[in-house]
């Protein structure tokens, strides 16, 4: 890799490349600190490490960039040798071609037999179909049943139709039940995202009261920044991403990959409705991480504001979509831990590197 190419340990120095407009507002929003982590292997060690990590120096003295976001008090740790460490993994992936072969069938391949329906009934989409959730996340729940069993095999008309056939569940089950106003988009993709079920499927809830904690959480920090700075913090971060050169826009649409993302990989697309122009950036991202980046399991997640009038401020804030790589299939090690849970983030993947990617993705021909 050229040493000219921008990547998360020169963060500092592209922030103070930055124009003064530019750079007062990253700095507004995050807080950075680099500092370096030192090891004294035993000579006994040094083998194993050139071997695991390419280098006994390598571990010795280690770069960690953290990041904070002083408006929603999230954060990440980078260390991208991270990124080599062993894990213990179970061999071959052989039964997984097994499980995804859709000649094996499964109860999903026949959803109107072997899932139960909403009270107000099914929606049905071009590629797709929704059942009630047989073990509820809330009141208003509902599992969007693509048609193809292969859950990475996507088409674009397949993740318009998902997110269409969601949208319109949410309006029946809003209109059943007008007090559930709070929509929630998700699609858990294999076993290490969480997901019960291989064959593809999304995911869609509708809450009452006040949103989800997280996503309420982010009106409430993003409320507090405009009072404070007089500016919309959506429209202000994406100037950040953009100014960094880590912004990929679709018409109306912006992606870029997150400064403080949860897990790996982590990339935003914000844009100011549910259009064509998001739905298509949607599958942008996704083939993106499946065919660029070779993700198989991921977690991906629609924020928006509610379906009806409410009593808090919602004025300015956008569609967000969060998408996030879960790790190898094959891994028996659990992507996080307490770090995690209770602290802060820890991830090996420049989102640099992952800017590149989404960069590349604008001349793969649409399909």
């Amino acid at each position: 890799m050229s040493v000219n190419l921008p990547t998360i340990s020169r963060l500092p120095q592209l922030i103070e490349a930055l124009p003064a407009d530019d750079r007062a507002r990253f700095e507004r929003i995050f807080h950075v600190v680099v500092t370096e982590g030192e090891a004294v292997p035993p000579q006994a060690m040094h083998p194993w490490l050139v071997a695991h990590f390419g280098a006994v120096e390598a571990v010795c003295r280690q770069q960690i960039v953290k990041i904070t976001n002083r408006v929603t008090l999230e954060g990440a740790l980078f260390n991208t040798l991270r990124a080599w460490r062993p894990l213990e993994a179970p061999p071959g992936s052989e039964e997984l071609a097994q499980l995804l072969d859709p000649r094996a069938g499964c109860d999903f391949c026949r959803p109107l037999e072997r899932t139960p329906a909403d009270p107000f009934g099914r929606i049905r989409g071009r590629h797709s179909l929704t059942a009630a959730n047989v073990a509820k996340y809330d009141g208003q729940h509902a599992v969007i049943i693509l048609d193809e069993h292969h859950p990475l095999r996507l088409t674009a008309d397949q993740v318009a139709d998902a997110l269409d056939t969601a949208q319109e569940w949410a309006r029946m089950a809003h209109q059943h039940d007008p007090e559930a106003c709070y929509p929630f988009f998700l699609w858990n993709c294999l076993w290490r995202s969480g997901a019960s079920i291989l064959h593809g499927h999304a995911q869609m809830t509708l809450t009452r009261g006040m949103h989800y904690a997280r996503i309420e959480a982010w009106r409430q920090a993003a409320l507090r920044y405009r009072m404070s700075h007089g500016a919309n913090y959506f429209d202000d971060l994406v100037a950040v991403y953009r100014a960094l050169g880590l912004a990929v826009d679709q018409g109306t649409a912006t992606i870029f990959p997150s400064l403080t993302p949860f897990k790996e990989k982590e990339s935003w697309i914000i844009a100011p409705r549910l259009d064509e122009e998001l739905k298509g950036a949607v599958y942008r991202l996704l083939r993106t991480f499946v065919e660029r980046l070779g993700v198989r399991s991921f977690n991906l997640a629609l924020y928006q504001p509610p379906l009806a009038g409410v009593a808090e401020d919602w004025s300015g804030f956008p569609f967000i979509v969060r998408l996030l790589d879960r790790g190898e299939l094959s891994s028996r090690t659990s992507d996080v831990g307490a770090m995690e849970f209770f602290a802060q983030s820890v991830v090996a993947t420049d989102p640099f590197h992952v800017a590149r990617a989404l960069g590349w993705a604008s001349d793969m021909e649409e399909g």
